[in-house]
């Protein structure tokens, strides 16, 4: 392990380091039954491969719950994204794994909340790459392998450095390419990607985006006929606002970085319509599941002003924020014959939703001990059979965000802000005092979803 890696395990908190702790012991159990899942789901899928759906889930990152057509948004041209809401269901109340990207992309890779998630923050490895998830973890790409899929990743990672336990071919993908590193992804025109284990010289003046649109499409075309499971973590619109030109915008009295940011989301969109048509140029679209989320709310760096396209919609915060701007992100899903077409569902639900949900897909047993609630019912249009959360739980640099029906709560027991979303989209009127018996049903559960830690006995 490199010295970087070393550093990062030091600044870990005594807090943290229990937690950690306690997950990979409850890890070790959980992979026990995880192993036991692997003979006999190999065995179904020898006879039944052919009639597994496939499963393709694209994530956008920093892009706000107002960036898209189909949810607001009046400048930002996203035709293809639009087409595809009316093709299938858009959620209103989906939310991202945390309001910053590593500890949101475990929780949609790993099942759970950050409140039992490993990754609970951005932490950094040198000189490449991200404190790595253990190796152990239970992944949606393991449990999709043991159904016989073939598993490919093409974007950004976020998850473990080159080399460690945590990266994506160490992570259960077959095929990986792209950035393995946040921070080098803040560039669109980077020297190299990752292409499996091994570095990949890029072009001078190659726009990375094109790369990932590209293989992505030969993923597609190379596993069209078997079942597979291709997770898309597009860069797009993260940190430096790079595009080779502003078109469709060039005429718009905007300032230039609005242009670039508008350029795009509207490049991206269209990429997303190039996955879609080559779906049915393979004849495999009906037998494909497309999902598209982002994984927090929109950012204001590299120029960029959140407020310029009210990227954050009707919503307070932005990313960092565990305001509804920050975690409250798009979701859509399209499966033709499938899904119903047009349909608008206000299911609360989150990223560690999508495990349970494609091991349903997948006709393999869910893991025990997550977080998640399959969400097929409402993929089905079965709204009525969609079983739903109690709460949904955040934690993020020791603040504790909670979402139980109307009710929306950040802060730390046992004092903390209370908001009715149901009339208070805003988040602007504090109603702890006022509901004293809703603010105690909140303390019970921020404790329960990630308890204090005991302070050591003082010796006598």
């Amino acid at each position: 392990m490199n010295k970087g890696a070393l550093f990062t395990i030091g600044a870990l908190t005594p807090h943290e380091q229990a937690s950690n702790m306690k997950h990979s012991r409850r890890n070790f159990l959980k992979t026990i039954g995880f192993s036991a899942l692997v003979g006999p789901a190999l065995l179904r899928a020898t006879d039944k491969a052919v009639s597994k759906p496939n499963i393709i889930y694209i994530l956008a990152d920093d892009l706000g719950y107002g960036d898209l057509g189909c949810y607001g948004q009046k400048q930002i041209k996203t035709p293809c994204l639009d087409k595809m809401a009316a093709e299938g269901i858009r959620f209103t109340d989906h939310y991202s794994g945390s309001t910053v990207c590593a500890p949101s992309r475990c929780c949609l890779m790993t099942g759970v909340h950050t409140g039992h998630s490993f990754v609970k923050g951005n932490r950094e490895v040198k000189p490449e790459g991200q404190y790595p998830i253990p190796a152990d973890s239970i992944m949606i790409s393991k449990l999709l392998k043991t159904a016989g899929y073939t598993t490919g990743a093409v974007g950004k990672w976020g998850l473990g450095f080159p080399g460690s336990h945590g990266a994506p071919n160490k992570q259960g993908f077959d095929f990986w390419y792209g950035y393995n590193c946040q921070r080098h992804a803040h560039s669109y025109w980077p020297k190299y990607l990752w292409r499996n284990e091994k570095k990949e010289p890029v072009a001078k003046g190659t726009w990375s985006h094109d790369l990932l649109t590209k293989e992505a499409l030969a993923f597609i075309k190379r596993s069209k006929d078997k079942p597979f499971f291709l997770y898309l973590p597009y860069a797009i619109p993260h940190a430096q606002l790079h595009v080779p030109d502003v078109t469709p915008y060039e005429n718009e009295d905007w300032p230039q970085k609005q242009k670039q940011f508008a350029a795009m989301i509207t490049r991206m969109d269209a990429d997303v319509g190039k996955i879609i048509d080559l779906l049915k140029e393979l004849k495999i679209d009906d037998n494909t599941l497309v999902t598209f989320a982002s994984d927090n709310g929109p950012h204001r760096e590299g120029g960029q002003k959140p407020a310029f396209f009210k990227s954050s919609g009707p919503f307070r915060g932005i990313k960092r924020d565990m305001f509804e701007g920050g975690i409250r992100v798009p979701f859509i899903a399209r499966w033709p014959k499938t899904t119903p077409q047009g349909k608008t569902s206000k299911h609360i639900s989150a990223f560690w939703d999508m495990l349970p949900t494609y091991c349903d897909i997948a006709g393999i047993k869910t893991p025990p001990g997550l977080d998640g609630i399959s969400i097929l019912p409402t993929l089905q249009g079965q709204f009525d059979k969609q079983k739903a959360h109690e709460y949904l739980f955040w934690v993020y640099t020791g603040t504790r965000t909670v979402r139980k029906g109307k009710w929306k709560a950040i802060g730390w027991p046992p004092r903390f802000k209370l908001y009715n979303l149901e009339e208070d989209i805003g988040e602007t009127t504090d109603l702890y005092a006022k509901y004293p018996e809703v603010a105690k049903d909140i303390k019970r559960i921020m404790i329960e979803a990630f308890p204090q830690p005991k302070k050591p006995k003082k010796k006598s």
